[in-house]
């Protein structure tokens, strides 16, 4: 990356700045610090929330349900000590914690107006990178899950960003700094959101070919790159060995996601009321047979039920195809009604994969990564259940790639369009 692309342009911190200030004024306009004391306060945080509540209160990383379950690894690690940390110093379930928690988010999102424009600049201009940064910190979508959701929903996507970023400039980046940054980003990507790792071999395999294009050499730094990254894992895994007497890579909840996706009344959508802070039955289950027992013994239900029904297995999945890029209907609405409360949300997605198209067919510069980022990432959820927030993760590419298509839309006379800002790099 050259000097030039470096220094960022001052209007670049005035949207950080300007975003920060107006999601934070929605929180108190909106009152969205206002906790809520039914359900033990589990929609504040929901399974992060009882995980950072245990901390705060000295029985670690335990408890996903707010009951006495013992250690637990329900949830990657990250953003739940960050819970428990807010909780430590201003208190659990508080108005206080509330506030710094939504403006921690509130940060988060801002802040992910940097990599938009690095990348924006890089792989298509500086037009649309000025257009994407001002969309991005100006767009109350954006502010939604700042602003609502205590969960990770707004620090994956700038480390995601960040990981689309160095991958870009890796092509042509020698020595080891490069790599030993992607090995750490990957790391805290993976203790934030394992679901990114989907995305990892496609990254690594496009930064190899396209630095053998370029002459540099890639094992090396693909061997730090990799021991850097399970040194930033090893702690957590060492950890779940000592809790649990057995390998847990992460996570443990893989069965119980599956099964919310799929069984007997399965229909695309999230079955919500199986979940243990809905259901009785199922709350004394995951508490009698124990977290690692419990997503096993639903791993093998969800598992039956595919196998016992493959076509509808594949049918439902196609749906869960739908929800995810056209917006998750609310059960009960009808298809037409759905596709109608969601058509912003079904917009942008053929915005976004228009973009996609153009910079694949003109061979834009990093039109690799976005179509192995925009292919891999969403795989999972297909086959588990769709929701507006899974595809959060990858907005901030998906909206550089749909700012692309209305600004040529918007220029199309001008005869200078974006395809055309930075024709020195090949595609792929």
């Amino acid at each position: 990356m050259t000097s030039q692309r470096a220094k960022l342009p001052r209007f670049v911190w005035q949207a950080v700045v300007l975003s920060l200030a107006l999601q934070v004024a929605a929180i108190g306009l909106l009152h969205q610090y206002r906790t809520r004391a039914t359900d033990n306060q589990f929609g504040f945080g929901w399974e992060m929330g009882c995980i950072g509540r245990a901390i705060a209160e000295g029985r670690g990383f335990s408890d996903p349900y707010c009951a006495g379950t013992g250690p637990s690894a329900w949830e990657p690690p990250l953003y739940p000590y960050l819970i428990g940390g807010v909780f430590k110093l201003f208190g659990i379930y508080s108005v206080a914690s509330a506030w710094v928690l939504l403006t921690i988010n509130s940060l988060f999102a801002s802040l992910t107006c940097i990599p938009i424009y690095l990348i924006a600049g890089r792989t298509m201009g500086e037009k649309v990178a000025r257009w994407s940064v001002w969309t991005w910190a100006l767009l109350p979508y954006t502010w939604y899950w700042s602003i609502h959701w205590v969960w990770d929903t707004t620090i994956t996507p700038l480390i995601l960003s960040l990981i689309f970023l160095v991958s870009l400039q890796l092509e042509e980046w020698p020595g080891i700094k490069g790599w030993i940054l992607f090995g750490v980003l990957w790391g805290l990507g993976a203790l934030m959101n394992p679901s990114m790792l989907s995305f990892l071999p496609f990254c690594g395999l496009w930064v190899w070919y396209r630095r053998s294009k370029h002459g540099l050499s890639s094992f090396g730094g693909v061997v730090l790159a990799s021991l850097v990254f399970f040194l930033c894992l090893s702690p957590w895994l060492v950890r779940n060995y000592n809790a649990f007497g057995k390998f847990v890579f992460i996570r443990d909840d893989f069965g119980q996601q599956f099964r919310l996706g799929n069984g007997p009344n399965a229909n695309g959508i999230l079955m919500a009321y199986l979940q243990p802070n809905l259901n009785a039955t199922e709350r004394s289950r995951f508490e009698h047979m124990g977290e690692l027992a419990y997503a096993s013994e639903r791993k093998r239900e969800a598992f039956d039920f595919v196998r016992e029904n493959p076509g509808r297995f594949a049918v439902i999945s196609l749906k869960r195809f739908f929800y995810y890029w056209a917006g998750v209907p609310k059960r009960g609405d009808r298809m037409l009604l759905a596709l109608l409360r969601n058509l912003i949300f079904l917009a942008s997605s053929v915005l976004a994969l228009a973009g996609l198209l153009r910079v694949w067919r003109h061979e834009k510069p990093g039109a690799g990564p976005y179509a192995l980022l925009v292919f891999s990432y969403p795989t999972v959820y297909y086959f588990v259940f769709a929701h507006a927030r899974y595809r959060h993760p990858i907005e901030p590419e998906l909206l550089i790639l749909a700012v692309l298509v209305v600004s040529e839309a918007r220029f199309f006379s001008s005869q200078q369009p974006a395809l055309r800002e930075n024709p020195e790099h090949s595609a792929v």
